[in-house]
């Protein structure tokens, strides 16, 4: 760096010297203009060297471009100072120099000054700049900004720990303020300095700079130059041993990161950065152990029904009404003590994965979670067979935690669901790597319990994850097999708020609901109902929602869509569809229509569906170009409507 910088002065420091000794040999009728500009070519010459000795210090973005202006300037003055050399009588009487031009170049040697200056004031340390205001240097009449930017980033790399902490916050408000300022920062090397403070600076100073950096990524190529500076090791410290408060800000940033530049999802993943959110998920939500461990193995049914039988119980038990349960020896997750069907579902899963082989001084930790339950044992289930290094969670910096207040244990499990929501979407080992731990428990217990402002986050995270395993079939049948207690407490707290219908989860667990429709039994139809009612009395995005989810129960592609679609006729959905079909608003109009059209595909000889007059609301919809515009729709609408013709005539109605 220091190198580099040398080299840029270089240039500027011999024409400098080459404009004095030119001024020198001015003729005498242009020796008082040229002696100006002499004056202000020394002094502009030693704030030069002064810099050249201080190259070390010198912050190289705004080096470089004031040294380039600097140089265009000496240039300019040399050439006229060039003009003014006595050269004979004829040359000195044709030579005309109008006195503006001195003017405007001595203020010109002026600004340079200025600007060499502030770029000496500005690069040295927090001690030496003693809370000078700095101001703004010449240079800064075109674009203001971006010198703001470089006093802070330059602060931010050389100033003490409290300055640095205003500089990020200073940034923090100019990245939030404009894109543009924010695309600055990043081309005006402001990361490195960031990342440096999240490391290394006070509470408050990591909370500004890891802000910074989550605000800095709002597109792809912003996030990928930070990710080069090395932000996933810098988080991944950071989650494993910095202050609650700031891991929190950290998970945030982690979340739009991965968000506004997906392909930064697994190398969060290589730093170990999923275990550690699991980790902070984990932490007062399900019940403690001395390892954080991946399962490799698969969890044999067989096990839980052992399991549960040594403690009095069976596996049934862990789906039995609250009032029928005996008080449990576990206490709540969440500190409720009053056990409920969740309780079971813990103290069953921690019995299921306990240690082989305890210590002595282990039986406490007999309920040991650490390891996910969600494999089963089907033959086809197709997890990973190698285990993952265990990280303790000491090494986690949970100790003391306990101390922390509510609202920032609360923010942190907000913040580390959502950044587990962004990493899980659409990456199918992610996504297996947080099933195979303790998160979909955890995530269970926090939609039953958790404060309000985590609920929502964890319903986003099952969402997509559920939506991955919608389509990667390995994954769905290690995650989400039935007979899993983990599985069970997630959809059975999926149900409990499909079924109240009244929060702001309600669109993000029908979404999940759905994503899950092909692992439901043909005897598990106890979520037709009320999605069935969704249809009904509902906004439209909550209708349209509940139409996608019932349509892939009803959708051939699940291997149970006769079941499922008589279901939905018995629960009263026809009726509710050709209400939605006549009347909905165009985007749930397309929605129910398909719903619609498969059910006739799959019970075309429904007397539920002849008296709803199904085959005129298709015979109607084929006739409105609104509703035909989707290729598919229109296929799928002829195919159906030709199916109810052949079952339900007039010449047939009567026959069924």
């Amino acid at each position: 760096m220091a190198e580099i910088v040398k080299q840029i002065l270089a240039k500027p420091i011999q024409l400098a010297d080459q404009v004095i000794k030119s001024a020198d040999e001015a003729s005498s009728h242009f020796k008082q203009d040229c002696g100006e500009l002499k004056s202000k070519t020394e002094k502009l010459a030693g704030l030069l060297r002064q810099a050249a000795r201080a190259s070390s210090e010198l912050y190289e973005r705004p080096t470089r471009r004031i040294i380039d202006d600097t140089d265009q300037v000496l240039e300019k003055a040399l050439a006229l100072v060039q003009k003014c050399k006595a050269h004979g009588i004829v040359k000195r009487v044709f030579t005309i120099i109008p006195t503006a031009a001195f003017r405007k170049m001595s203020a010109q040697l002026e600004n340079s000054i200025g600007d060499v200056s502030w770029l000496l004031r500005v690069s040295a340390s927090g001690e030496s700049r003693d809370d000078e205001y700095l101001g703004l240097p010449p240079i800064a009449a075109n674009e203001p900004i971006l010198c703001l930017i470089w006093e802070q980033i330059a602060i931010l790399s050389s100033g003490s720990l409290d300055d640095r902490c205003d500089a990020a916050a200073s940034l923090v408000s100019l990245a939030r303020d404009n894109d543009r300022y924010g695309k600055l920062i990043i081309e005006e090397c402001g990361v490195g300095p960031l990342l440096k403070l999240v490391k290394e600076g006070k509470l408050e100073g990591q909370e500004n700079a890891a802000k910074a950096i989550g605000l800095l990524g709002k597109d792809s190529e912003s996030v990928e130059h930070m990710v080069h500076a090395g932000v996933c090791s810098v988080f991944a410290k950071t989650l494993k041993e910095g202050p609650m408060k700031v891991q929190a800000v950290v998970a945030w940033a982690v979340s739009e990161l991965a968000e506004h530049y997906p392909k930064c999802q697994d190398l969060f993943a290589q730093h170990n950065i999923i275990r550690l959110l699991v980790v902070h998920l984990a932490f007062e939500t399900v019940q403690e152990h001395s390892k954080y461990a991946v399962t490799s193995n698969k969890t044999n049914l067989h096990a839980v029904v052992l399991a549960s039988n040594s403690s009095n119980s069976t596996v049934s038990s862990v789906v039995k009404p609250v009032d029928d349960e005996k008080p449990s020896k576990v206490l709540h997750p969440m500190g409720n003590r009053n056990p409920s069907q969740m309780h079971n579902v813990v103290a069953t899963t921690m019995a299921m994965n306990g240690n082989p082989k305890p210590k002595s001084n282990d039986v406490a930790n007999q309920t040991n979670i650490a390891k996910g339950d969600n494999n089963g044992n089907d033959k086809h289930n197709h997890v990973s067979h190698h285990h993952q290094p265990s990280l303790s969670l000491s090494g986690a910096s949970i100790k003391g935690r306990e101390l922390e207040d509510p609202v920032t244990k609360a923010y942190l499990k907000k913040m580390t669901a959502r950044a587990l929501c962004k990493l899980a979407k659409g990456n199918s080992a992610i996504c297996r790597s947080i099933t195979e731990s303790r998160a979909l428990l955890c995530f269970a217990v926090l939609l039953e319990k958790g404060p309000e402002e985590v609920k929502f986050d964890s319903a986003m995270a099952l969402m997509e994850i559920t939506a991955v395993a919608e389509q990667d079939s390995e994954l769905r049948r290690a995650a989400f097999k039935p007979n899993a207690p983990a599985c069970k407490a997630v959809v059975d707290q999926l149900f409990m708020i499909i079924e109240k219908a009244e929060s702001e989860l309600l669109i993000p667990c029908v979404k999940a609901i759905g994503n899950l429709a092909r692992t439901f039994r043909a005897t598990e139809t106890r979520m037709i109902c009320p999605l069935v009612r969704l249809l009904d009395e509902r906004e439209g995005e909550i209708s349209r929602e509940a139409c996608i989810a019932l349509t892939k129960f009803a959708s051939p592609q699940n291997y149970l869509h006769l079941d499922h679609s008589k279901a939905i006729i018995s629960a009263g959905g026809a009726k509710h569809l050709i209400q939605l079909v006549y009347f909905g608003e165009q985007i749930v109009q397309i929605s129910a229509l398909t719903l619609l059209c498969y059910i006739a595909l799959n019970v075309p000889d429904s007397e539920e569906l002849a008296q709803a007059e199904a085959l005129t609301v298709l015979e109607w919809a084929s006739k409105q170009p609104l509703l035909n515009q989707d290729e598919m729709v229109e296929s799928l609408l002829q195919e159906a409507k030709g199916k109810l013709e052949l079952y339900q005539s007039r010449g047939s109605r009567g026959f069924h």
